[in-house]
């Protein structure tokens, strides 16, 4: 990647430890569960019950981990314009039969979010 950003699927050797440092946050499996479909900060927030600044904080750090992914904007109720996200991946492994921890990943597919998007219509 050109931004040197490290994504979810680059489980490159030395990066596995780097890449689930995010995951080791609390509330990051919660808003990874949440964001199966698009969700703004704040219906994550509401949906988990955490503030909603430490939310934003969470989904920084899952963005840039490559485990979250802003779907575009959508109007709240309050009428302003808010990203919404969505995780990028199913599943995540941790290998530890090596030297070092390797990390994989399962990324979600576009047919499986429209899938999702149809059930919660």
């Amino acid at each position: 990647m050109s931004s040197g950003r490290q994504t979810a699927q680059a489980a490159t050797e030395g990066a596995g430890v780097d890449l689930l440092s995010p995951l080791k946050n609390k509330y990051s499996f919660e808003i990874l569960c949440a964001t199966r479909s698009p969700a703004s900060a704040q219906e994550i927030s509401d949906e988990i019950g955490v503030p909603i600044a430490t939310c934003y904080r969470r989904i920084e750090e899952l963005v840039e981990a490559g485990f979250l992914k802003s779907e575009g904007r959508q109007l709240s109720e309050e009428g302003r314009r808010t990203n919404v996200y969505r995780r990028t991946v199913d599943e995540v492994t941790v290998d530890l039969t090596g030297d070092e921890p390797a990390v994989s990943s399962k990324e979600r597919s576009e047919a499986k979010n429209r899938l999702q998007d149809q059930f919660d219509e």
